[in-house]
């Protein structure tokens, strides 16, 4: 590659999203949502973790990597203003970049030993698919990473937009007790795009689930859960 580099995958996320639709809009949507950083075997050394304990969250930067294309295009259409309007790739957050490299903050729940993969990452609020190479981590600094007068552009006129859910308890009941906030929490977020009518049943598949459910005036209803067995 001309005046470019070559990046290797440090790490790979195991998350509950199989598919692209219902993974939440922005890392921190779905904080009840947990996800394990399974590092590749020549970086699993407890070393390069020394200290990180201390740190309450963390930047991960990631490889969209079904986003591979061969030509980008200077603008992109963001869902959440409705599929039509067009703004420039670099106002965005959108996979179809120059380079597909992705950029999340997640809350680090805890770091945990295993048997066969070393030590693995624990976080919550990833919105990342299942499988995604992981390319760095970096500690989260609130004195240098936060600004609270920052404007958030044409993104922030959605960014409190949310659904009442009502999830029959007898459907419930079929997702593992530990799944069922975080899948609460993707679903609160309204995985539609912006420009679906309401009233249409949608399909979404979580962890080993297929979850179909509609909107209607704000409220977003759960009307199949079945397993997939996947």
């Amino acid at each position: 590659m001309k005046n470019g580099f070559f990046v290797t995958p440090i790490a790979h996320i195991q998350t509950d999203f199989k598919e692209k639709f219902g993974i939440p809009r922005q890392s921190g949507r779905a904080p009840s949502l947990e996800a394990r950083i399974i590092f590749e075997p020549e970086y699993r050394n407890a070393d390069a973790l020394r200290e990180m304990e201390g740190f309450s969250h963390l930047w991960l930067l990631f490889d969209f990597s079904l986003a591979h294309k061969t030509e980008w295009s200077p603008t992109v259409r963001p869902p959440r203003l409705g599929g039509n309007k067009r703004v420039g790739v670099f106002a965005s957050r959108s996979p179809f970049r120059p380079n597909p490299i992705g950029l999340s903050a997640v809350k680090l729940a805890r770091i945990e030993p295993t048997e066969r993969d070393g030590l693995v990452l624990v976080v919550s609020g990833a919105d990342l698919l299942d499988g995604t190479p992981i390319l760095d981590i970096k500690p989260y600094l609130p004195f240098a990473d936060s600004i609270p007068e920052a404007k958030a552009g044409y993104a922030g006129e959605h960014a409190n937009d949310r659904v009442e859910v009502v999830f029959p308890t007898e459907l419930l009941e079929i997702i593992p007790t530990e799944k069922r906030a975080g899948l609460l929490d993707c679903l609160a977020d309204d995985p539609r795009p912006s420009y679906q009518d309401e009233g249409r049943t949608y399909g979404m598949r979580f962890d080993r689930f297929d979850i179909k459910f509609s909107v209607k005036d704000g409220i977003l209803t759960v009307c199949e859960v079945t397993k997939n067995g996947v």
